[in-house]
């Protein structure tokens, strides 16, 4: 006699049919999501399409290429509209100034390499959408982020997406044990975005040859310091640009407009070596200046670390693991030695060059896809 196993589970993990579950899509307006949101409806689940307008709708109309334009929510709208399902427009205006922005420049101006969208999804798509999500009665939030979501002996864990092109797992490491047995990905698993294009032309869909967005969505063209200068005012304070030992080579119009590693742009040319930036004293309003080998380095501090391995983080005496300092870097081989739960020395077994503060430090799995946490790294050396 075969044994009852209960109800199948259906695609989403639920053990009831699509029609019965219902999935908010945090829907940017991009290709990727709205693919996500098109292969759920058409699977039957009962779809809600949510878009955050982020920062000022007026100027954002005029600024196509960013994941929260204007242009970005009618696309949304008009996706959800071919499939047939609801959408929604929540301002998120406040809560991503002050949760996003505010320390964006925060962190600039202290002479940091900030990723704000690390801290958009950590305080905003995965805790206030959640939210939201659940007020909604959904059973699960499905987003178009490229990351895969396994079940393991201990739960659900995070996974590089299977293409290691569009892998977003340094962008995620923040997410909490909790988000991720909410969360869905349902993109992680395909092989290239030619796939995800392929999707959308099948479901018909008019963002089916949509570019990506290339920019941080409230820094048109990657230029930084102007976004500073305008949220800070008086921010380009200029100074000296000194080499490390001692000699001032030319005056800078603010450190906001330099970046530890950088070479070119400086404005000292003339010089028998090529020096980088090796470090940024604000409160000096000093660009300190060097050659390349004084950019490695083999110690990171790194602080607010999310732990979603096995145990407490606190509890291991040090771990060998594999970490990515930089979301365009391969991961290094490396010994974490926690100093508290939150807190840890990561030691590279090979230098690094260019480790900032204010970047991500993300832990994976030796040898393995498996995303363990990760922190941000706090100063320099």
């Amino acid at each position: 006699m075969a044994l009852d196993t209960g109800p199948a589970l259906n695609s989403l993990g639920f053990a009831k049919p699509p029609s019965e579950t219902r999935v908010v899509v945090a829907m940017s307006g991009g290709v990727d999501s709205s693919v996500v949101a098109a292969k759920l409806a058409e699977e039957g689940y009962d779809v809600v399409g949510v878009t955050l307008q982020l920062y000022d709708h007026g100027a954002a109309l005029a600024k196509k290429g960013a994941c929260c334009a204007g242009i970005d929510i009618h696309d949304a709208r008009r996706v959800a509209e071919e499939m047939g399902f609801p959408h929604y427009v929540l301002d998120y205006e406040n809560i991503f100034q002050d949760a996003v922005i505010d320390e964006f420049a925060d962190s600039y101006l202290a002479g940091a390499t900030p990723v704000p969208c690390i801290r958009c999804n950590e305080r905003v798509k995965f805790k206030d959408l959640l939210q939201t999500a659940k007020d909604l009665d959904a059973d699960c939030m499905a987003t178009g982020h490229y990351i895969q979501r396994m079940m393991g002996e201990s739960g659900p864990e995070l996974h590089c997406a299977a293409d290691a092109n569009r892998d977003q797992s340094y962008f995620l490491f923040s997410t909490t044990p909790e988000q991720l047995s909410f969360l869905r990905f349902p993109l992680g698993h395909l092989p290239s975005k030619a796939a995800t294009r392929e999707l959308a032309a099948q479901y018909g869909l008019s963002v089916a040859d949509k570019p990506d967005s290339q920019d941080i969505c409230f820094v048109p063209n990657g230029n930084y310091a102007s976004v500073i200068e305008k949220l800070r005012p008086g921010a380009a304070e200029p100074g000296e640009i000194v080499h490390v030992d001692g000699r001032v080579l030319g005056e800078h119009e603010g450190v906001i407009h330099y970046t530890v590693g950088q070479r070119r742009g400086l404005g000292i040319g003339g010089l028998s070596e090529p020096l980088y930036v090796v470090k940024l004293d604000v409160d000096a309003k000093q660009v300190i200046v060097g050659p390349k080998e004084m950019l490695a380095t083999r110690t990171i501090p790194v602080r607010e670390i999310n732990w979603i391995g096995e145990g407490g983080f606190a509890d291991m005496k040090e771990r060998h693991v594999s970490v990515r300092v930089r979301s365009t870097r391969p991961p290094r081989e490396a010994i974490i030695r926690p100093i508290s739960a939150t807190e840890a020395e990561v030691e590279l077994l090979t230098a690094e060059e260019g480790v900032s503060p204010g970047q991500a430090c993300v832990f994976y799995e030796t040898g393995g896809t498996r995303i363990l946490g990760g922190g941000w790294i706090w100063r320099g050396y």
